[in-house]
């Protein structure tokens, strides 16, 4: 490796990221991930009375770290947190977005408000981060969006419209940016992970076990954040300039 190459790697290592949803699970995993490879991280979360253990495993790593409790649906904490992130850590250069939630209801059950809710948090939010931070990437002629998206959106499920409807808007809102800024470096994806090892996967809201999913996955296990970090950290690198506007499963060969 020439001393230009080495240069372009070690600024390339100290991107700065944002990870919505980065206090638990996928987050979590993408958080450890980037800092690992040398990006300096801020978390956007709801959940901050996990902020401390999560930063001092991000930190851990050997890359500054902040948390900003942001409810991604609020347009303007989005805007303070962003700016927050900004001055605390330099422009944002990397955004990912993982926050969201899920949730099982017969569709003739849905009411108004929980099909509101959920394209709020889940498409709405995305937007509203994803726009808070471009402008940093616009200026500096290079950037990495990935969203993070479902299986559901692309297999659909039972009692989840309005989550694979979210999702699905996920999907298309990244293809979307992806052709909008490709000519200014920018590239944008989607990862649509299946059935991953995390709290909302283990909570209330799961409609089947860990274990069913893993016997019918092709790969007999299900997802660990780990799997979905090591995807969204090549999607954010150097290596994947040439890959845009892609929805890249990550899930086992569960949907193909």
């Amino acid at each position: 490796m020439n001393d230009h190459q080495q240069a372009a790697r070690a600024s390339a290592a100290h991107r700065v990221a944002i990870v919505t949803g980065g206090a638990s699970g996928m987050g979590v995993g993408i958080a450890r991930y980037l800092a690992r490879a040398g990006h300096p991280v801020a978390i956007f979360d709801v959940q901050d009375e996990l902020f401390e253990p999560v930063l001092a495993e991000v930190r851990s790593e050997g890359v500054p770290a902040f948390a900003y409790k942001v409810d991604v649906t609020d347009r303007a904490q989005v805007d303070a947190a962003t700016q927050a992130a900004r001055e605390q850590l330099g422009p944002i250069s990397i955004m990912v977005t993982s926050a969201g939630v899920s949730a099982s209801v017969p569709f003739t059950e849905l009411t108004i408000d929980a099909w509101n809710r959920m394209l709020a948090i889940n498409l709405t939010g995305t937007f509203h981060c994803v726009q808070a931070a471009i402008p940093d990437m616009l200026a500096a002629g290079w950037g990495r969006i990935v969203t993070i998206s479902s299986s559901s959106a692309q297999s659909g499920v039972a009692k989840r419209a309005h989550y694979a409807a979210s999702k699905g808007g996920v999907i298309a809102l990244t293809k979307a940016l992806a052709v909008e800024f490709a000519p200014s470096g920018i590239t944008v994806n989607t990862i649509p992970p299946s059935i991953v090892d995390t709290p909302m996967a283990r909570g209330p809201v799961a409609h089947r076990s860990l274990a069913d999913v893993a016997a019918m996955t092709p790969v007999r296990r299900v997802g660990t954040p780990g799997d979905i970090g090591a995807a969204c950290l090549f999607l954010c690198s150097d290596d994947a300039g040439f890959i845009t506007g892609q929805i890249i499963g990550v899930n086992g060969g569960l949907y193909i």
